[in-house]
């Protein structure tokens, strides 16, 4: 297995998250990402059984064929796989098949989040995330826990707790530009998260306000981002606090589809992406004499 604390990145992966084109398949993915202009894909190999979700079970056969026929076709990798979600009923041994699939395809994370309907379940999530980071070790994947501002998980803090309980070696927290926004972190916060927790950042903008109510937030974040510079998130900020990691474009927004095609909106995301902060660069160092975070000057 190789080192899951060193990334050893050299140049930041531009992916394109399945959510943004979420009626896509895999295979379909990657072309779009291809002809767009994308070094990296992060297709969903669990459903999640939301609205235009593509309809096909991405791990039949069929439908793995195709996906592997598109990234030999390409060269296109696939930097993480989708979504591992904690329910009140969840078996982690169910993600096995996606971890067996984004392993061979050489995803290096999975992402998870927590959907359980009670506050008082902490040592439950613990056990669900730490039996899934066991899983996914063999595969050498890390699994990167999310705190959308709508789940059981609201916050970075929120997120870390388990994290840091369950102490797995491949463990990781996913830093969601909008959900960073939407649950009020100061992005001072960044520096106190452990850059080996860190692989890579979710992308998309949104404009200053905060939808108040649960739906509203839902609504904002399945159908309605923005694209990187359109609205007020500070991506410098932001890079300039997390190490060198890549970026996964995350960024449904079905008027623009519906305008653009699914192509055309793909390109815009990464046109934007790269146009807003392409050349702002991490700052993080660790200090010689202290095991905490600062800016470099």
């Amino acid at each position: 297995m190789t080192d899951m604390n060193n990334q050893g990145i050299e140049k930041s992966l531009y992916s394109l998250a399945h959510l943004t084109l979420i009626g896509a398949t895999p295979a379909e993915l990657v072309y779009i990402a291809a002809r767009a202009g994308y070094d990296a894909v992060s297709p969903r190999f669990i459903p999640m059984h939301v609205a235009g979700e593509f309809k096909h079970s991405p791990i039949q056969k069929d439908q793995i064929i195709a996906t592997k026929t598109a990234l030999a076709t390409t060269g296109l990798k696939v930097l993480d796989v989708e979504i591992a979600r904690i329910t009140d009923e969840t078996d982690p041994r169910s993600f096995v098949p996606a971890l067996e699939l984004g392993g061979e395809l050489g995803a290096k994370q999975m992402i998870m989040s927590a959907w359980t309907k009670t506050r008082d379940d902490r040592n439950f999530l613990i056990d669900k995330y730490a039996e899934t980071c066991d899983l996914a070790a063999p595969f050498d994947i890390t699994v990167d826990l999310e705190f959308p501002s709508f789940s059981r998980l609201r916050t970075l803090d929120d997120a870390l707790d388990i994290v840091r309980a369950a102490n797995k070696p491949n463990s990781g927290i996913l830093i969601d530009t909008l959900y960073l926004h939407l649950s009020r972190v100061d992005i001072g916060e960044l520096l106190h998260v452990p850059s080996e927790f860190l692989h890579f950042l979710h992308v998309s903008d949104c404009l200053p306000g905060i939808a108040d109510t649960r739906a509203g937030m839902i609504q904002l974040a399945r159908d309605a981002r923005l694209y990187p510079g359109e609205g007020w998130i500070d991506f410098k900020g932001i890079i300039e606090r997390m190490p060198p990691v890549h970026y996964s474009i995350e960024l449904p927004n079905q008027s623009r589809v519906l305008e653009l095609g699914y192509e055309e909106h793909a390109r815009r995301c990464l046109e934007y992406a790269k146009r807003t902060f392409g050349k702002v660069v991490s700052k993080r160092r660790k200090t010689a004499e202290k095991n905490d975070l600062v800016l470099q000057d």
